[in-house]
């Protein structure tokens, strides 16, 4: 080390600086330092600036710099200039205003070098927070590595998903395309399979896929993300906002990741990148020894394991939301199918939170749970008990009735009859059968109703097939009709085509002669 950096490191260690202080100001390893104050100790050399094995002596430090001797022309307006200072106001306000106030009579610069020993600025100090084994886990995304969009030459960066367990530092980390509210939840339920176990808190920022509304003391959660959170029993607790500080061990562990594990790296595909994510964390990131808490990360996270919460048996049934009215036939409409809705009012809006096998309608004010249904297979269909159907007929009955009556008698007859059988629920066959009218004509409409009541079968789409039946018929009729007569050009009392080129010809002279003639001169 050359002499003036030992001649540092003994001057700070006879003022009593800490080895830490000193790595800080001058940069030097820590390690170095204590070899150098070993060495000292130890009287190897004469002086700081004699190396092992070295005879050569080197000469004494320089003396410090001596303090100046005259004092500031700021001196005596020191209480008004710290006033200044504690209200954040910089040396050119400070200096504006003792000329203005007192009448100043030094240079800006010297106002300058007095505040500039004024400000001390103190280190960033943060709270290094301690937490129980299984306690907490904390959640963000960052930025993966380059990698190939399917099906296509371009290269881009997905989301990086990264779950780290604060007591052991121990991380899942997946990368995605996309992200929504499912997936957000997806990924913490594969972190927790993954762990084995889930912490009792989540830490988060507020990002749309978690936090709907941020708030201090409440804030609002996706229903999604809730209810996944409900089924494994873990708490949510989102940062505050620009609050980054408060996980920082997932911060550290998404730098961590970019910078060393995905650092000028380019994967052909997403499944390439997560398994080379999930070897590093096992090869490399789980068996380091963390800088702050000195032990192993695999070490500690075995000891937590046994901490974690056990995972339920089924894993979440997650669920779209979706606003409905319910009908006047007492039903909500789902992928075109229909749903009992009592004890909910006819006309009324309630939620419906739709499964992949079931529908749940709920109330939408107080999210209470009003009616379960198993999920139909087949567009069309009707989940509705008999005892439940409505069959005093509505305004809407009477409007659809009154345009089957328009079609013909025996529309209007067939549109009872199914309002009779079915009640309300069957409107939506009746809107069927009338709309025929509005593609086919009416007299057609009207005779494949009266054939779907001959042959008993009361449907739209019977009807709708009997009408294209009878339209295609009418249509090869007109085929095999025989085809008209030609004109006939040459008869008796046809006149040639010559005369009636005579006669316009004459009636034209007449005409221009007629229009020469003195009575019409504009002379």
């Amino acid at each position: 080390m050359k002499p003036h950096l030992q001649t540092t490191i003994w001057t700070l260690l006879r003022k009593g600086s800490s080895q830490r202080e000193i790595a800080r100001l001058t940069g030097i390893d820590r390690k170095t330092i204590r070899a150098y104050a070993q060495r000292f100790a130890e009287g190897e050399a004469n002086s700081p600036g004699v190396a092992t094995g070295s005879a050569e002596q080197t000469p004494p430090p320089r003396p410090p710099a001596p303090a100046p001797t005259t004092p500031s022309l700021c001196e005596p307006h020191r209480a008004f200039i710290e006033a200044q200072l504690r209200l954040k106001r910089n040396a050119t306000a400070v200096y504006q205003d003792l000329v203005d106030q007192f009448g100043f009579a030094g240079h800006y610069n010297s106002v300058k070098r007095f505040v500039a020993r004024l400000k001390v600025r103190e280190p960033e100090q943060f709270d290094r927070l301690e937490f129980a084994p299984g306690e907490e886990m904390q959640v963000d995304y960052g930025e993966g590595a380059l990698t190939r969009v399917p099906g296509t030459d371009r290269y881009r960066r997905p989301r990086l998903f990264v779950a780290t367990l604060r007591y052991s530092r121990r991380s899942f980390r997946r990368v995605v395309w996309k992200s929504s509210q499912q997936v957000w939840a997806e990924l913490h339920e594969q972190a927790w399979r993954y762990f084995g176990g889930s912490a009792h808190y989540v830490v988060l920022d507020n990002l749309k896929e978690g936090v709907v509304k941020p708030d201090l003391y409440e804030p609002e959660l996706n229903k999604v993300y809730a209810a996944t959170l409900q089924h494994y029993g873990v708490v949510a607790d989102p940062a505050r906002v620009r609050d980054p500080n408060r996980k920082g061990s997932v911060e550290n562990a998404i730098g961590h990741t970019q910078a060393t594990a995905l650092k000028g790296r380019r994967f052909e595909s997403i499944e390439e990148q997560n398994a080379f994510l999930e070897h590093w964390e096992t090869r490399w990131a789980a068996p380091r020894i963390h800088g702050s808490a000195r032990r192993q990360v695999q070490a500690m996270f075995e000891e937590e394991r046994a901490h974690l919460q056990p995972l339920p048996v089924l894993g979440m049934q997650y669920f779209t939301e979706a606003e409905r009215t319910v009908a006047d036939d007492s039903c909500v409409r789902v992928d075109h199918c229909s749903y009992a809705a009592r004890p909910a009012r006819i006309g009324t809006q309630v939620l419906v939170r739709i499964y992949a096998r079931r529908i749940e309608i709920r109330d939408l004010r107080t999210q209470e749970l009003l009616r379960t249904h198993d999920r139909a297979e087949h567009p069309g269909t009707v989940v509705l008990p008999a005892e439940e159907r409505v069959f005093n007929p509505s305004r809407e009955t009477r409007r659809i009735l009154a345009q089957a009556r328009a079609i013909g008698a025996e529309a209007l007859r067939l549109c009872e009859l199914l309002f009779a059988v079915e009640g309300r629920v069957g409107q939506r066959k009746l809107w069927g059968i009338v709309s025929l009218a509005e593609r086919y004509p009416r007299r057609l409409v009207d005779a494949a109703c009266a054939r779907a009541l001959q042959e008993g079968v009361y449907s739209y789409r019977h009807v709708k097939a009997l009408t294209e039946k009878l339209v295609t018929e009418a249509l090869q009729a007109l085929d095999a009709a025989p085809s008209a007569e030609p004109l006939t050009q040459q008869h008796e009392l046809i006149r040639p085509a010559e005369e009636y080129a005579d006669l316009f010809a004459r009636a034209a002279a007449e005409s221009l002669t007629h229009e020469r003639s003195p009575q019409h001169d504009p002379q």
